[in-house]
């Protein structure tokens, strides 16, 4: 078998040049920064509202992160990635934040987490 054909094999395993144990305190530090990021209209953080779609941590501790907005016409949609970028980036042993809008699949209140839906009093 060619060394192509064993690279799109779909039950090939990744292994990452990251430990588990700091890949997994990393992606703590990462949810609980996200957590810190509130929309200015909103009184909920975008992670409880499930603005946040994929946080990627590389393995040069590079962080990608695709996330979405309520909608389209959000006043807070040039604050908002800055503001996740500052976040994730002040995790320790982060490297370079790339945050990245994404519009599909499109938000919805069903994407809140019972937290959020409290704190909007919105059940």
């Amino acid at each position: 078998m060619s060394d192509t054909a064993e690279a799109k094999t779909p039950d090939m395993q990744t292994v990452s040049a990251l430990d588990p144990a700091e890949t997994e305190r990393m992606g703590t530090e990462i949810v609980a920064a996200l957590k810190t990021v509130f929309d200015p209209e909103i009184p909920a953080d975008i992670y409880e509202l499930g603005l946040i779609y994929k946080v990627d941590i590389k393995d040069d501790r590079g962080i990608d992160i695709d996330m979405t907005l309520t909608t389209p016409n959000c006043p807070a949609a040039e604050e908002l990635p800055t503001m996740v970028e500052n976040a994730v980036a002040s995790v320790p042993g982060a490297g370079i934040v790339k945050v990245n809008i994404v519009w599909e699949p499109t938000w919805t209140p069903d994407r809140m987490s019972d937290e959020a839906r409290l704190v909007l009093n919105m059940w």
